[in-house]
């Protein structure tokens, strides 16, 4: 488990930080058309839209999803080496249907190419290598896919951070696999809907911030983050609390603004900047995301560098 101090060398100083994302990749569906999706390929645009260097491992088939996904990925300066083809299991999409407020309803089709993630020294290179690892959830359902995400964590340095998104999809998950991936994060990141979800599971009653406490002491996490929609999101660590308001926006979509603001969070965590700088940049990035239809809109930071005027440091 990483040191909870802030100056105990978990952060990556480097001007580009070297990020991993592990899990899905696929096509959400939309009744208007598909756009490519997946929460750890959203977070690795848009690490890679800030300025890391991002990698994303995964799996997608040997079809024309396939190829297509691949080509839209190079289209977006996504490196390929680690997202491998599948000769069996067809690549993975998700049927999307969106309320009278943006709000998505997915139905994430089973047993694709990203539920069989295989493992190798490549990856093991790229784990030791990594400052911060980002894995969901949905990315452990699977069992093959499951142990390879558990062997890379296992295989980075003590200061890798490590991210844990829940994602609690469908009947995806089980008490077992949540409490082993909360046992190897360094920070989680949630909604307010998985946290309820969570209390359930775990037996967590009490306020908000008494049920995020005893997630942090009873996994020894670093950090805490709870993006609440539109009502913006708390971050918490053992030591300090922050929340943000939102920033008001005409929503497209919701698609994908989560792992946006994850990217955003894990980049000011990685910079070492305050709580307060970190969450309103991450609330600057989601914004902007639900203001444009799917979850690779562009980023409002096509330089790579932050200004000055979207609430963090320059």
């Amino acid at each position: 488990m990483v040191e909870k101090n802030r100056d105990s060398g978990i952060t990556g100083r480097q001007a580009r930080p070297k990020i991993a994302a592990l899990g899905e990749v696929l096509w959400d569906m939309f009744p208007a058309g598909k756009q490519p999706g997946g929460a750890p390929a959203n977070f690795a645009h848009h690490a890679r839209g800030l300025g890391a260097e991002a990698a994303l491992v995964s799996r997608v088939g040997r079809d024309a999803l396939g190829q297509e996904l691949l080509l839209h990925l190079a289209d977006h300066g996504m490196p390929l080496r680690f997202v491998r083809m599948d000769d069996r299991y067809p690549t993975g999409s998700v049927d999307v249907a969106l309320d009278e407020a943006g709000q998505p309803r997915f139905t994430i089709h089973k047993d694709v190419a990203w539920d069989h993630i295989a493992w190798d020294q490549s990856l093991a290179r790229l784990a030791h290598q990594a400052d911060a690892v980002c894995f969901g959830s949905l990315g452990l359902r699977s069992p093959v896919s499951r142990t390879t995400i558990e062997r890379f964590l296992a295989a980075t340095r003590e200061s890798c951070v490590r991210i844990l998104d829940i994602n609690l999809r469908q009947d995806f998950y089980t008490v077992d696999i949540l409490d082993r991936a909360l046992n190897k994060a360094s920070i989680l990141k949630l909604n307010e809907e998985e946290l309820e979800k969570l209390g359930e599971l775990f037996s967590l009653g009490g306020p908000v911030t008494h049920r995020l406490e005893r997630l942090l002491g009873q996994y020894e996490l670093v950090l805490i983050a709870l993006t609440r929609g539109e009502r913006g999101s708390l971050l918490m660590t053992p030591q300090d609390s922050v929340e943000h308001r939102g920033f008001p926006v005409e929503v497209a979509d919701t698609v994908g603004a989560g792992d946006a603001f994850t990217a955003a969070l894990v980049w000011g965590w990685l910079k070492d900047w305050t709580l307060n700088e970190i969450n309103i940049f991450a609330n600057r990035l989601a914004a902007d995301v639900c203001a444009h239809r799917g979850a690779w809109a562009p980023s409002l930071l096509a330089s790579g560098k932050p200004q000055r005027d979207s609430g963090a440091p320059g």
